[in-house]
């Protein structure tokens, strides 16, 4: 189960940039894409949590599957201090 390994890699990947800021690009079908910004709360065996800085006083929370993340249905792109940087979870080998 090659498919397997990749999905535990991308976990491994997200678990280590837990707690920090990420902008998340989702597709929504029927092309919609939407675009927001907020932390990698947290890693589940099967899924993670992203909570999105909302301006209201009510916090958001959206969870993927790590395969959303494989199939490219969420890109995810990492804040670093002065640069983006996109977190790398392609399953492609050449």
């Amino acid at each position: 189960m090659p498919q397997k390994n990749v999905l535990a890699e991308i976990k491994r990947d997200l678990d280590s940039h837990v707690g920090k800021r990420i902008k998340l690009r989702a597709n929504k079908g029927r092309k919609k894409i939407v675009e927001q910004v907020g932390i990698l709360e947290k890693t589940y065996p099967s899924i993670f949590v992203v909570k999105l800085d909302e301006k209201k006083s009510t916090v958001r929370r959206v969870s993927f599957s790590y395969s959303d993340v494989l199939t490219e249905t969420v890109k995810l792109t990492l804040f670093e201090e002065e640069k983006d940087s996109k977190v790398e979870t392609s399953s492609k080998e050449e």
